[in-house]
């Protein structure tokens, strides 16, 4: 049996980053907005926890092909979440591209946005072209394909670069369906979001309980609560690994009631 490969979390300051990032990480004294996890080799998929303090920018990812081999489709599944937070996906109602263009230009974009009220537990997916923003207060995880293309639309006056030209055309202007609801798969075992690019696990054991996962492609087990054990690994909130991609696979063992994110490639 092979063991599962720790994954390192990069941690990336953003200007509306968080300095307190208990319990997943040390606290910071400069802002960190973003916690990369890295592994020895690159995957297709990308896993982050987001740290938001302000709104992010309203923006948009292109599809595959559209700008590079590989677009950016991504979910979020809430960790945390303030009284009052928000985040946004898609319209109020259906826009026109020229009407786009315009709120572009006085900010009127922030209204026509459709704000959803967040709390944790809660999981969003968000394909390419979608235009999304996710507002302060929140700390969330996101499983995405690995691709760094953004396009900035609206960055609410600070002094970014935009990229509305290479947005608008791709940008769809219809409404977002909103959260989705888990599939219960088994006992303990919903599956939150399936797409040709990722799906996306939610897995609850019981202390003592344990589980010998089937081999998938890229498969990245993230541990949101509890303590455990993934073959020689020990887990708690905030880390991830990366199990072998073939063979007899590690038992995940909970020592205490545990949560986990698993997520593969299909």
């Amino acid at each position: 049996m092979t063991n599962p490969v720790r994954l390192t979390p990069s941690l990336r300051e953003k200007v509306w980053g968080k300095t307190h990032l208990a319990p997943w990480f040390p606290n910071s004294e400069k802002p960190v907005g973003e916690a990369w996890f890295l592994g020895p080799r690159e995957l297709p998929l990308l896993v982050k926890f987001l740290f938001t303090d302000e709104r992010l920018s309203v923006q948009v990812h292109p599809a595959d092909g559209e700008d590079g081999p590989r677009g950016k489709t991504e979910m979020w599944h809430i960790l945390e979440a303030a009284p009052g937070a928000t985040l946004a996906l898609g319209f109020r109602e259906p826009i026109t591209r020229e009407r786009l263009r315009e709120s572009l230009h006085t900010g009127e974009v922030e209204e026509l946005l459709n704000w959803m009220p967040v709390s944790a537990g809660q999981t969003f997916f968000t394909p390419a072209h979608t235009v999304h923003a996710i507002g302060a207060g929140i700390v969330l995880c996101e499983i995405q394909q690995n691709s760094d293309i953004t396009y900035r639309l609206w960055d609410y006056g600070r002094p970014r670069e935009l990229h509305v030209e290479q947005a608008l055309p791709i940008c769809d202007l219809g409404v977002h369906p909103g959260p989705s609801a888990p599939k219960a798969l088994s006992p303990g075992r919903d599956e939150l979001i399936r797409c040709s690019h990722f799906a996306t696990e939610l897995i609850t054991l019981r202390a003592g309980e344990q589980i010998a996962p089937g081999a998938a492609e890229s498969e990245i087990w993230i541990a949101l609560e509890g303590e455990s054990q993934v073959g020689c690994e020990g887990l708690r909130a905030g880390d991830a690994v990366l199990m072998p991609r073939e063979g007899e696979q590690p038992l995940v063992r909970a020592e205490t009631a545990s949560r986990f994110l698993r997520t593969y490639v299909p």
